[in-house]
């Protein structure tokens, strides 16, 4: 799926969720302590997912421009 960073922005929350776990590669994951952070790249801009292990809950997001990964 190709989404624009701010048409993802501009989606609820709940969606901007399932794309990232449906549409998303994950590039990168740590645990600290009972939090997890996946680093997910969607089309081009890079989400990151925490999620708390220990309730089984998703604590926040994180969304990031690639622009550097794109300059000519």
């Amino acid at each position: 799926m190709n989404i624009s960073y701010y048409d993802f922005k501009n989606m609820p929350n709940q969606d901007q969720f399932s794309l990232v776990m449906n549409e998303g590669r994950v590039m990168n994951e740590r645990t600290i302590n009972t939090l997890k952070y996946v680093l997910y790249e969607v089309s081009h801009f890079t989400v990151e997912m925490i999620y708390n292990t220990q309730k089984n809950k998703i604590e926040g997001i994180n969304v990031f421009q690639n622009k550097g990964a794109y300059v000519m």
